[in-house]
């Protein structure tokens, strides 16, 4: 299992950009992928990085399609192939 963490920030927009990150947010939502919403990013599960890819596409165009003109997507990748992992296991690890 892939974990990723996805960051959409429209740029030249003005002060707010909760709007904007909305449509990031809806389309994170509809990829089917498992999506953990932060109050600065977003993390998602895949089986595969073509499958986080194709959710990040989707929400970097969805930002440029509200009318942003210039957009930066930050995504990290945790690809882990010795055992399973999830979100879920990650946060368990630093319970506390």
């Amino acid at each position: 299992m892939i974990v990723a963490d996805v960051s959409v920030v429209p740029l030249g927009v003005g002060t707010s950009v909760s709007e904007y990150v909305k449509k990031a947010v809806r389309a994170l939502d509809g990829s089917g992928l498992k999506v953990l919403h932060g109050p600065m990013s977003t993390s998602l599960e895949a089986k595969t990085v073509d499958e986080v890819f194709a959710a990040v596409r989707k929400a970097h165009e969805a930002v440029i399609a509200a009318g942003a003109k210039r957009v930066v997507t930050t995504v990290k990748i945790d690809d882990r192939r010795d055992k399973e992992h999830t979100m879920a296991s990650k946060l368990s690890a630093i319970d506390r």
